[in-house]
């Protein structure tokens, strides 16, 4: 296969053909940021204590029966236990008075064995409050909250093996069906493992949804457009869907409606299927020529500019096309090297980013306000993102920006609790450097990869970035044992990726690889007892023979 982006130069880097695909392309990710993270509010615990039964108890002893406990400094009321039932009645039936009478501290303990009362200030109804998640059931929310990143993780793997095969395009729209589908199904559940059953299936749509439109967007555009759409592009417009959930949650506080209104955002992407086209080059790797060539033409007559005669050499039409598997990827060391390190950064970014996404019901203060907040501090993000990309290279700001989530997140353990405004600024700085990170590795990781194996091994990344994202829920979860543990773990988790990071090959102002052979060589990991002969022939030889004429075809990195 030739070079695509020479045969199609004469399109230009722009156009009405490539902002109307850019444009409807984008409207597709709103839904996704909808669908993300409604768990915030759906999966919120209210505050709650024991419920007290209608039984004959004096105003004392019924304000008196739920002890107090102490929770990081400050006396709460306790919200998985009670004075014993039997007790407090027979000493209120007797006349005495709690705390002046009676020495409470001496009384004997029940848990809360009629359910819980629920504070209805801020939510009238979630998942907990329905199916009393709390207490000894507490590990059931972040257990919930995983299950969607198990269906991301599920339809990382299937999504790229079935956009490889049926295409770019149909597994984006197939991806919206199921998604709308599952998401509404979700809300008539009548169990948490229900819940949990299509929580999974609507993972797996979205992961779907979103890898597939973003690889269809990177293969359509031009050059310059794609940094563009990556960017401020795909990930904005998720970030628009992410800034109006917290609006939407407010105003239905009932957790049932308020999935079931989101499951209808997705309707209107539907007839978007006659004005997207399929991808290029995805039907050159696959030897459809002739389609591939008939796109192209539609979108120089929308662009208003003059196609060749013979756009695609006819070398290109023969049908010697491999069909990749992820197996492909096993088979060469600089491939396996690559992707092992795209896993690992893949995993920390995640941990961090959606650790901090999940957090902001834990925050103190309103718990929408809270979320729009962090929505709306990606939005400088991707545009700061946008602008660097053009010019800078991407390891190194992919390391920067990691080094400054990382090290915000291990700053905030150092933050007086009095100092509440203070942890939720460095909190957001900490957002603000793993949504930089997010934006940054998805476009990098793209352009890494050739055509070929781009689904693939996006695909295997984002798979690896579940393993992170499944584990966030419970890294948060810690934090009810000791507040600062779960920042200390994505700390240091985070400034270590950043070190992995400096091995990838640089791609700014390269080509997009077609080939398996076009792809650049990672950095220094994968060197062999050759490099060791190119770097003595480049001491003794005038001029120094240059290390790409050594049978393994990798350059040196100095």
């Amino acid at each position: 296969m030739g070079d695509y982006d020479d045969d199609t130069a004469f399109l230009g880097q722009s156009g009405p053909y490539f902002w109307t695909t850019f444009f409807l392309l984008n409207v597709v990710f709103v839904s996704t940021g909808f669908n993300g993270l409604y768990i915030v509010f759906v999966g919120a615990a209210p505050k709650h204590h024991c419920l007290i039964p209608d039984i004959n108890l004096t105003e004392e002893w019924r304000d008196a029966i739920i002890p107090f406990t102490t929770v990081d400094g400050e006396e709460v009321q306790s919200q998985c236990s009670r004075y014993k039932i039997d007790v407090v009645r027979n000493l209120s039936a007797q006349g005495y008075i709690p705390g002046r009478d009676v020495n409470l501290t001496t009384l004997e303990q029940e848990g809360c064995l009629d359910g819980w009362n629920y504070s209805k200030e801020i939510y009238q109804s979630t998942i907990v409050t329905e199916w009393d998640l709390v207490c000894d059931n507490q590990w059931k929310v972040p257990f919930a909250s995983s299950s969607l990143f198990v269906g991301y993780l599920v339809g990382s793997l299937v999504s790229g093996q079935l956009s490889d095969r049926f295409g770019r395009k149909k597994v984006v729209f197939m991806s919206l069906g199921v998604q709308c589908l599952s998401v509404l199904l979700q809300s008539f559940s009548h169990s948490w493992r229900m819940f949990c059953i299509m929580y999974l299936w609507v993972g797996a749509s979205q992961i779907s949804l979103y890898i597939s439109a973003f690889v269809l967007g990177t293969e359509v555009l031009s050059k310059t457009m794609r940094v563009l759409f990556t960017t401020l592009g795909a990930f904005l417009f998720y970030c628009i869907g992410y800034m109006t959930l917290p609006w939407i949650a407010y105003g239905i506080r009932e957790w049932r409606t308020l999935v079931a209104v989101l499951s209808t955002t997705s309707l209107i992407n539907f007839p978007l299927w006659w004005f997207i086209p399929e991808s290029p080059r995805w039907l050159m790797a696959q030897g459809r020529v002739k389609e591939a060539e008939a796109i192209v033409r539609e979108a120089a007559s929308k662009n208003k500019v003059q196609a060749p005669p013979v756009i695609f050499k006819e070398s290109e039409e023969l049908p010697l096309f491999k069909t990749y598997t992820m197996l492909d990827i096993l088979k060469s060391k600089n491939l396996r090297c690559i992707t092992l390190m795209c896993l690992l950064l893949w995993m920390a970014i995640n941990i961090g980013y959606f650790g901090l996404s999940l957090n902001t019901s834990n925050l103190s203060g309103n718990p929408f306000v809270n979320c729009f907040l962090s929505a709306t501090t990606e939005v400088p993000a991707y545009i700061v993102s946008t602008w660097l990309l053009k010019t800078c290279p991407r390891r190194v700001l992919l390391s920067l920006f990691l080094i400054i989530g990382g090290g915000v997140l291990l700053l905030i353990q150092f933050i007086p609790d009095t100092l509440h405004n203070v942890a939720l600024a460095l909190e957001m700085t900490g957002k603000f450097g793993f949504t930089m990170a997010f934006s940054i590795v998805y476009i990098y990781t793209a352009e890494i990869y050739p055509t070929v194996l781009r689904n693939i091994g996006m695909g295997m990344c984002s798979s690896a970035a579940r393993v992170g994202s499944i584990t966030a829920p419970y890294v948060i979860f810690l934090g009810t044992y000791n507040k600062v543990l779960p920042y200390i773990l994505m700390g240091s988790l985070t400034i270590a990726s950043s070190v992995v990071n400096l091995f990838l090959p640089e791609t700014l102002h390269k080509d997009l690889p077609e080939t398996v052979e076009q792809m650049q060589k990672c950095q220094g990991l994968c060197s062999g007892p050759k490099k060791k002969k190119c770097i003595t022939n480049a001491a003794v030889v005038n001029p120094p023979i240059p290390c790409e004429a050594h049978s393994d075809g990798q350059a040196l990195s100095l």
